[in-house]
């Protein structure tokens, strides 16, 4: 049996609560998904199997209640998160700098490896490869910084150098 560990004992993650238009929008067209046509449905197939009587061994009836609860915990986070960010907007003042929602390409000449990238927000990061997080140990080396600049990333296996080749925001 597992033992569930106090809340109070856990180290707190302090995330940054910033998100591109784009971002936000994903986030307002997830949450009118399930809301509009999943939980409709998943509710639909929850009150049909409860229709068939003993609930003990129906399977189509547990499965859809777990459904349903995993759509409000999304529903009611989606919400918490729409509330609770804040986007951020091009600017022009932010043309020349890194800074949250630019694209950098970035050369590391001891590896040999060349990136592209854009920081934005945590929530942000799912589905997408080239995209990452504002709070990462890269993000935080390259902001503020300009083309040319060097930029050294800490991590736990060591110094990593990368120069900033190009810096582009969309508009």
């Amino acid at each position: 049996m597992r033992r569930k560990i106090p809340e109070s004992t856990l180290p707190k993650i302090i995330r940054s609560q910033m998100i591109t238009a784009e971002g936000l929008q994903k986030l307002r067209d997830e949450h009118d998904h399930l809301w509009r046509l999943e939980r409709p449905e998943t509710t639909a197939k929850v009150s049909w199997a409860a229709s068939l009587g003993d609930r003990s061994e129906n399977a189509d009836y547990h499965y859809n209640k777990k459904r349903l609860r995993e759509i409000d915990k999304r529903i009611r986070y989606l919400c918490n998160c729409i509330d609770n960010f804040k986007v951020i907007h091009y600017h022009p003042n932010q043309e020349g700098k890194v800074m949250f929602g630019a694209w950098v390409d970035v050369k590391n000449e001891a590896k040999g490896l060349q990136k592209r990238f854009r920081i934005v927000g945590y929530e942000e990061l799912t589905d997408n490869k080239d995209y990452i997080s504002m709070d990462s140990p890269m993000a935080k080396a390259l902001l503020d910084k300009t083309v040319g600049d060097v930029a050294i990333v800490q991590t736990k296996l060591g110094d990593f150098v990368w120069e900033i080749l190009d810096i582009a925001y969309q508009k």
